[in-house]
């Protein structure tokens, strides 16, 4: 895959300076880092981002997040290793990221609303949005990804 731009955060600086503001507003939310990952991670799978689940991957690893639960990512309604706080959080993601087709349906509001307090469901939102931004900007000028990834964090033993 050839990219199409490589200086395209230099040629828009001042909106990319937004971006990465936004991000870290988003990472101090009362969201806990390892939902982001799922989040980030489901939607870019749905966006077929591959610069963006490389990375989302990566930084899941690095906090901790287990092979297994990623790579079950794309069938965890048939899973049983997510919580029902991330499966309202995987249901709201996949509506909003794919919302052209489902409308943000009542019935994923209503698990939202039923895991998460008014400030996260505003936080989830604008994370769900935020990586669908990216999402759509790193496939658009075909960005490449690493081809590596980090080894999952070792948990300490007891």
């Amino acid at each position: 895959m050839t990219p199409r731009m490589t200086d395209y955060i230099k040629r828009a600086d001042a909106g990319f300076k937004q971006l990465f503001a936004l991000e870290a507003a988003i990472k101090a939310s009362p969201i806990e880092p390892q939902l982001l990952h799922l989040v980030k991670l489901r939607a870019s799978q749905i966006n077929a981002c591959a610069y963006c689940i490389q990375m989302h991957t990566a930084e899941a690893l690095v906090d901790g997040e287990t092979p297994l639960r990623l790579h079950m990512l794309p069938a965890w309604r048939e899973s049983t290793l997510y919580s029902e706080r991330e499966r309202a959080a995987l249901a709201w993601t996949e509506a909003l990221t794919r919302v052209a087709e489902t409308g943000a349906p009542d019935a994923d509001w209503v698990l939202v609303e039923e895991a998460f307090t008014p400030d996260e469901r505003a936080w989830l939102s604008l994370a769900i949005g935020a990586i669908n931004i990216w999402n759509r900007v790193q496939v658009g000028f075909r960005a490449p990804h690493p081809t590596t990834l980090p080894a999952p964090r070792q948990a300490n033993a007891a």
